[in-house]
């Protein structure tokens, strides 16, 4: 009687023509670059580095899988999130400190968002024995875009060598990088805005497996061999002559990546299901350009050292078949 469960189970499966999910990724998220200007003389390697830390970001999800065929599928997932908070944590490198902070400041993380677009074509590669689950295959692409605006500055040190190296060459002290004991920006200015940009190729498997008639388990991987990135970075701040430049970086590159989902479904009808879960998304740099746009309009080009996106946290949907 269980094998019959499961081969019917199996059999209603390839019946399906749609399924239709609505769910939601309680995440959090940590984007993080930094870029080497060593070069100039002055500065450290690292030169500055930027820790984007949100929290508090529950993303909207649409998921659509139409069979193709009994074998075949086609699948768009589409998100979207207010992030709701988090910690800016800005760090400045000179020489003279030999790797340690020069300057670190903290800023708040609000009105920021994101949302992202997946798109597979994938098959079914093996049915398991008496029919109590199925192993897919699929290739697609991943567009998955960030903003974060920071609000205020609490300087939390400032080096001997911050406080007295001047950034202009000339008297020591004139023009330094920071100054001891400064109570830093009120919350409500609005200090930094960062857009950043994946584009992926995506190549993954997913697997469900059944425990009962109404119980079974998923999970997937994926693979992202090469994916493109941009992001630009706006210190609202840097003003020269009166005028805004915006943005104030910019960085484009190449990387890689990884996602991966693990969780359980229980079958309340033939046609109705539930789904909780957890999921990693994670993106890094290879090889990329820090570029520095100058108020005369002149820009300046650096190696883009660090650069990556990881985002994880807890799934749930609902998803009904047709």
């Amino acid at each position: 009687m269980v094998t019959y469960g499961f081969a019917q189970e199996s059999s209603s499966t390839f019946q399906k023509r749609v399924e239709l999910a609505l769910g939601t990724w309680i995440s959090v998220g940590d984007t993080r670059w930094s870029h080497n200007a060593s070069s100039q003389g002055l500065f450290g390697n690292p030169t500055s580095r930027l820790n984007y830390a949100d929290h508090s970001t529950n993303v909207v999800e649409l998921t659509a899988k139409v069979y193709l065929r009994p074998r075949f599928f086609g699948r768009v997932q589409v998100g979207g999130a207010h992030i709701g908070g988090g910690r800016l944590t800005d760090d400045d490198f000179l020489a003279a400190d030999g790797g340690s902070p020069s300057l670190r400041t903290h800023s708040d993380i609000s009105g920021s968002g994101l949302w992202y677009v997946n798109a597979d074509l994938g098959g079914s590669l093996m049915t398991f024995a008496h029919a109590r689950g199925h192993l897919d295959g699929f290739l697609g692409f991943q567009y998955w875009r960030q903003k974060h605006n920071a609000y205020g500055v609490r300087q939390i040190h400032c080096s001997a060598a911050g406080a007295s190296t001047d950034l202009d060459g000339g008297t020591p002290g004139l023009d330094p990088l920071c100054l001891p004991g400064d109570i830093g920006m009120s919350h409500s200015v609005e200090v930094i805005s960062n857009s950043n940009s994946w584009y992926a190729f995506r190549v993954g498997a997913s697997s469900e497996y059944y425990l009962l008639r109404w119980l079974s388990l998923y999970g997937s991987i994926v693979l992202k061999p090469i994916n493109f990135f941009t992001n630009e970075d706006t210190h609202y701040l840097r003003v020269a002559d009166g005028e805004l430049q915006a943005p104030s970086f910019t960085m484009r590159g190449i990387g890689f990546g990884a996602d991966a989902e693990i969780g359980a479904t229980m079958h309340l009808t033939r046609w109705l299901a539930a789904q909780v879960g957890y999921r990693v998304w994670w993106n890094r740099l290879i090889n990329g350009t820090w570029e520095n746009h100058l108020a005369d309009g002149r820009s300046a080009s650096f190696p883009l050292t660090e650069f990556q996106s990881l985002r994880h946290g807890l799934t749930a949907a609902i998803t009904a078949s047709f």
